[in-house]
């Protein structure tokens, strides 16, 4: 498959994908393409928020309420942990305890600890606990496994 990228000044992003035929590569990006025009819907400041999943840093759920954390947000999900993984259910997010997924390309350092549990640090700065009954699937998954 040949690729072409083309930076532009002005305007908005587009991408466009020409094939014959469709195989594993052409499905692919296909997955790609659906998957970052999905939105997400949650409650922040008393307002209705849409948000792309690819801006969650973490999930995480405290006292019966799930959060979904980005940036610049703190957003409360009208779903279970369970459902937002399942809807998530990608490369990108991992279940690091039994109430936190967090977005495996946001993490920027990983240090491990005591217990074989390992300290994830976010592109935010935020320090993740990625517990030791989750420690050694997140190292598999690290390594491509």
């Amino acid at each position: 498959m040949r690729y072409t990228i083309n930076q532009i000044i002005e305007g908005e992003d587009e991408l466009i994908l020409n094939y014959q035929q469709i195989n594993s590569e052409v499905e692919a990006v296909l997955v790609f393409m659906e998957k970052h025009q999905k939105k997400l819907m949650g409650k922040s400041n008393g307002e209705t928020v849409l948000f792309s999943p690819q801006e969650i840093l973490y999930v995480e759920k405290v006292d019966d309420r799930t959060f979904v954390y980005t940036a610049d947000k703190e957003i409360q999900m009208d779903m279970s942990l369970y459902s937002i993984e399942l809807l998530l259910n990608d490369e990108h997010y991992f279940r690091c305890s039994k109430s936190m997924i967090i977005n495996v390309y946001k993490v920027e350092r990983l240090k491990s600890m005591a217990s074989n549990r390992i300290d994830a640090t976010l592109v935010s700065g935020e320090h993740i606990i990625i517990s030791r009954t989750y420690a050694s699937d997140f190292r598999k998954l690290l390594r491509g496994e």
